[in-house]
């Protein structure tokens, strides 16, 4: 394999806490120590080399809804994105709710050459929310976590044994938290606007009070908790208060909770429906807050396309979900970083070391001797959104047309260039 040299960035590295100019050196695929005569150098000048990012939460459809998305096309969105690897959540077409389904993930994510795409398991059969699935055999097949993100657990019995199940392996298991009997057919935030616009409203206390019993649960089993994609207020509340009282449990945002309000449903665009819903500014203010103290640990993208035909319908009847992988970075470099809300550090930290230590994966540092996943990002490059262009087969995003600052450049997945920009 041959060596790299990526000179003159800025080497943003937050599992060593280094921010600094320098060289990077790669060899047979690893971070290695300079210096030697590359085979090939890439100027950084003017750049960020950060570990190659990576997005715990997407859906890549794969199988069963190729016509949404595949394991391919998701992987070549992602590393377009500066991802380098991606957590493929287990409700494609078909549940990954088996061994065979973790290993199916994982041979054609092979097959592609491009991101890592790490499986997550059901955590029960079917997604149907009765009967545990085999978490054991999908540990020993690959499966990074458990999750049946899309459907809650409303059975706390199951969630429990899946907690305690999950432990041995040191497997986390990932809650989509919603109380589906206060969000029966709702279309937005139950608020000030869903009132003016005659639309059904999904209050908070549907995600917060259901975060507060899994993390309760948490406490009690010792099995890691991780909340998928918060967007209430509330919920940081519950989240800081359980992690201060000691409780395993780590929590994530998606960039258009962090950006993104319940006054974009004005218009009645599909592009702005999503599960949970887009919030207050109250909320996106809490959850920025707790994003740059470290309450929120991750930023995921919740990548979830569908097909065009599906968004176009009339809201209430349109399905939940947007893109997200080729958006995030530069979302929020422009909306977190350059305003200053966030530091670049932070920012960095939320897409690399956070999400690798939760998943329990080897990546996500620049240390001498890791897999040389790297991620080089131009934090000056303009652009603007465009899902024409998008190598996702989603094409519904909630940032068509903003102009971004901010974006990957060159993405390298163990030592090999697999994006170039």
């Amino acid at each position: 394999m041959s060596t790299i040299l990526i000179r003159g960035g800025r080497i943003l590295d937050p599992a060593s806490r280094r921010d600094e100019p320098g060289d990077l050196w790669i060899a047979d695929g690893r971070i290695a120590r300079g210096p030697g005569k590359p085979d090939r150098t890439i100027d950084a000048s003017g750049r960020w080399v950060v570990p190659g990012l990576i997005d715990m939460h997407v859906h890549l459809r794969e199988p069963g809804r190729e016509d949404k998305e595949t394991i391919a096309g998701g992987a070549a969105a992602a590393v377009a994105g500066g991802f380098t690897s991606v957590a493929a959540m287990a409700n494609a077409g078909q549940p990954v709710d088996s061994a065979a389904g973790v290993a199916y993930v994982r041979a054609r994510a092979a097959e592609t050459g491009l991101a890592n795409v790490f499986p997550v398991g059901a955590v029960s059969k079917g997604l149907a929310g009765q009967e545990l699935a085999e978490l054991g055999t999908m540990a020993q097949a690959g499966a990074v976590a458990f999750s049946d993100d899309g459907h809650p657990i409303a059975n706390s019995e199951l969630l429990r044994r899946a907690l305690e199940y999950a432990r041995p392996w040191n497997k986390v298991v990932i809650s989509h938290c919603e109380d589906t009997m206060l969000t029966r057919d709702a279309v937005m935030n139950e608020g000030r606007v869903s009132v003016e616009l005659g639309l059904r409203g999904w209050p908070a206390v549907a995600e917060a009070s259901v975060a507060a019993r899994d993390a309760l649960l948490a406490r009690l089993t010792g099995g890691r908790l991780h909340l998928a994609h918060v967007s209430a207020r509330e919920t940081v509340d519950i989240l800081r208060f359980m992690k201060a009282a000691g409780a395993p449990v780590s929590a994530e945002a998606a960039p258009h909770h962090l950006t993104c309000t319940e006054e974009c449903l004005r218009a009645y665009e599909s592009r702005f429906k999503v599960n949970p819903p887009l919030r207050a500014q109250a909320d996106v203010d809490a959850l920025v807050a707790a994003l740059a103290d470290g309450t929120i640990d991750a930023i995921a993208s919740d990548h979830a396309p569908h097909t065009v035909e599906e968004k176009e319908r009339e809201l209430a009847a349109c399905p939940n979900g947007v893109v997200g992988l080729e958006t995030t970075l530069g979302v929020v470099l422009t909306d977190l970083v350059a305003t200053g809300r966030v530091s670049a550090m932070r920012t960095i930290e939320a897409m690399t070391t956070a999400p690798a230590r939760i998943l329990g994966i080897d990546r996500g540092t620049l240390a001498d001797g890791a897999v040389a996943d790297v991620t080089i990002v131009d934090p000056h490059l303009r652009w603007t959104v465009d899902p024409a262009r998008f190598r996702s087969r989603g094409r519904s995003s909630p940032f068509t047309g903003r102009e971004l600052r901010g974006a990957a450049v060159v993405t390298l997945v163990g030592g090999r260039v697999v994006y170039e920009r």
